[in-house]
C-alpha cells in the first residue's frame, strides 16, 4: 500500500474523454485488487471503480457517485471530526488504516487516502479533490498500526483489531456467541453490532440482563407466564424469547442467571423449545443467542455455580472484549470519537489538549470505555473554551494520573513493581517476582514496561529475566 497514495499526482478529469482516463486508472488499481475513488471538497464520491461492484453488488459503483463518503466508509473515520477527513483537509496522507465498508455486505479493508494535485497539464478534474484507495484487508493487515473504524467504532489496537475480524467472520453465521469482558467494555455495543451485520439484522434486538431480576421475575421475564401461574399475574405475558423471535435475544450477564433458570436456558438452546411459567404446552423459539458476562464462566463451572453444558453450550463462538488498559493506543481514538459525539449533541466544537491526552492515557481507567465517556461528559459541560484541558476532567481521574505519574518517577515506593534494580541485581539469574496469579503478573510487568518507556531491554534486566523470555511472557498474557 506504501506506493499507492504516490498516485496523488494523479486527478480524474470530467467529460466522456475524462471518463475514459478514469477508466484506465480504474483497471490499473483494479489489476492490483485495489478499487479506488475520487472525491470533491464535500467528501462526496465523484467517482468510484468497478471493483465495488464485485464488493458490494452490480451497479454500486454508479450509485455511490454523489454520495457522502462517510455513508460508505463510517462517520468514524470520514466524518465532520473524523480523523482522516481532518488529515485530507489539512492536506495530509494516510496510509495502512483500516475500516468496514458497509453494503448489504460488511468487508473490512485496508484504506489509504491523499489529497490530488493539480497536473502541469491542466487536464485534472477541478471538482476532484481526494484520492481514496482500497483493498481487502489480510490478516498482515491486523497487525499494522493504523487504526481501524467501523461498526461505530474506532481503535488502533491489535487486540480490537482481532475483535473486528471476528464479528466480520459472523455476518453470515447465525451460531450463538459468548461474549466476554470487564464492566464497560462494550459487550452490548459488540452484540448489537454482530446482530445488524447478521443474517436476522431484519429482525428484532431484545436485551434483557440477568443480574438486574431475582429468580422468579427473571424466569417470567425470559419465558413469560399465563394468566394464575403466580399472585399478581392476571393475563397472559409475552416472553423475551417469543419477542425476540426471528432475530437476536441478548443474555446480559448470563453468568448470574440462577441454577434452576439454567436447567430451562440449556433446555432452549439444546431443543429451542420452551414453556411459560404456569403452562405446559411447549412453544418453540427461532431467536439466536448472544450472551455476555463480565465473570470468569469457567471458575464459576469449577466452583459448582455455573453448569458446564450450559458454559459449553454458550461458547460456541467465544469473543473476548479486552479492557481499556490492556489497549492504551486506542484511549486516544476513542477519547475523540466519544467527544465528537458528546459535541455533536450539545452544538459545541471541542477539542482534547495534548496535555488532557496524556492524562487519559495514564489513567487506569477501572470503568473502561464507559467511565471515559462519562468523563468526557463532564469535561465538555464545565469546559469553558474550545479545547478541554486536564483540570476539566472530573477531580479523581486527574488526581490518580498524577499520583501514577508520581510512582512512575519515584518507584522506590512501589517494590512490587520494580521500576529499578542495582546493576548487581539484574545479574542474578533468577526472576524478581515469582507470579501466581496471571493478572497481577499482567500488572507487573506492564507497569515495569511504562516505568521503562516500553523498553524491553531495560523492562527484562529491571525484572531479571531474558528479553525472550519477557517476550514470551508479554505474548502470553496479551501484551501488546
Amino acid at each position: 500500500m506504501a506506493a499507492e497514495p504516490s498516485s496523488a499526482g494523479w486527478c480524474p478529469p470530467s467529460g466522456p474523454e475524462h471518463e475514459r482516463v478514469f477508466s484506465a486508472v480504474n483497471a490499473a488499481f483494479g489489476s492490483l485488487g485495489r478499487a479506488c475513488m475520487a472525491l470533491d471538497g464535500d467528501f462526496r464520491v465523484r467517482y468510484a471503480s468497478e471493483l465495488f461492484d464485485q464488493l458490494l453488488g452490480p451497479g454500486t459503483a454508479s450509485r455511490l457517485r454523489g454520495s457522502a463518503v462517510e455513508a460508505l466508509l463510517g462517520s468514524e473515520m470520514f466524518g465532520p471530526d473524523g480523523p482522516l477527513r481532518l488529515a485530507l483537509l489539512a492536506g495530509e496522507k494516510r496510509e495502512g488504516w483500516r475500516a468496514v465498508l458497509q453494503g448489504t455486505e460488511s468487508h473490512l479493508m485496508s484504506v489509504s487516502a491523499a489529497p490530488l494535485q493539480h497536473d502541469r497539464y491542466g487536464v485534472c478534474d477541478p471538482a476532484a479533490k481526494y484520492l481514496v484507495v482500497l483493498r481487502p484487508a489480510d490478516e498482515a493487515t491486523i497487525e499494522t498500526s493504523g487504526p481501524i473504524a467501523g461498526f461505530g467504532l474506532i481503535a488502533r489496537s491489535s487486540a480490537m483489531a482481532r475483535v473486528f475480524r471476528l464479528i466480520d467472520t459472523l455476518q453470515h453465521s447465525e451460531a450463538t456467541v459468548l461474549i466476554t469482558g470487564e464492566s464497560g467494555t462494550g459487550k452490548e455495543v459488540t452484540a448489537r453490532i454482530i446482530h445488524a451485520h447478521s443474517p436476522r439484522k431484519a429482525g428484532p434486538f431484545v436485551a434483557v440482563n440477568a443480574a438486574a431480576l431475582p429468580g422468579e421475575l427473571l424466569e417470567s421475564e425470559l419465558f413469560g407466564h399465563v394468566r394464575g401461574a403466580f399472585t399478581g399475574a392476571v393475563k397472559d405475558r409475552v416472553g423475551r424469547f417469543e419477542a425476540a423471535n426471528g432475530g437476536t435475544l441478548f443474555l446480559d450477564e448470563v453468568g448470574d442467571v440462577p441454577l434452576h433458570l439454567q436447567v430451562k436456558l440449556l433446555r432452549v438452546l439444546q431443543e429451542h423449545t420452551y414453556e411459560r411459567v404456569g403452562d405446559t404446552q411447549s412453544r418453540p423459539t427461532t431467536a439466536r443467542i448472544i450472551a455476555a458476562t463480565n465473570r470468569n464462566l469457567r471458575r464459576a463451572v469449577a466452583e459448582g455455580t455455573f453448569r458446564e453444558d450450559l458454559y459449553y453450550r454458550l461458547k460456541v463462538f467465544p469473543i473476548e472484549v479486552p479492557p481499556l488498559r490492556a489497549r492504551r493506543e486506542d484511549i486516544d481514538p476513542i477519547g475523540q470519537l466519544l467527544l465528537s459525539r458528546i459535541c455533536a449533541r450539545t452544538g459545541r466544537a471541542l477539542r482534547l489538549s495534548p496535555d488532557t491526552v496524556r492524562v487519559l492515557l495514564s489513567y487506569e481507567w477501572p470503568g473502561n470505555v464507559r467511565e471515559l465517556e462519562n468523563a468526557l461528559e463532564f469535561a465538555a459541560t464545565v469546559a469553558q473554551g474550545q479545547t478541554v484541558q486536564p483540570e476539566d476532567l472530573p477531580p479523581e481521574i486527574v488526581e490518580r494520573s498524577r499520583s501514577r505519574d508520581g510512582e512512575a518517577r519515584a518507584p522506590a515506593t512501589r517494590p512490587r513493581r520494580v521500576p529499578h534494580v542495582s546493576s548487581r541485581a539484574r545479574r542474578m539469574p533468577a526472576p524478581l517476582v515469582e507470579w501466581r496469579d496471571p493478572a497481577e503478573e499482567r500488572d507487573d510487568i506492564v507497569r515495569a514496561l511504562e516505568i521503562h518507556s516500553w523498553n524491553r531491554v531495560e523492562t527484562a534486566s529491571a525484572l531479571r529475566m531474558s528479553r525472550s523470555t519477557l517476550w514470551r511472557r508479554m505474548r502470553a498474557l496479551g501484551i501488546v
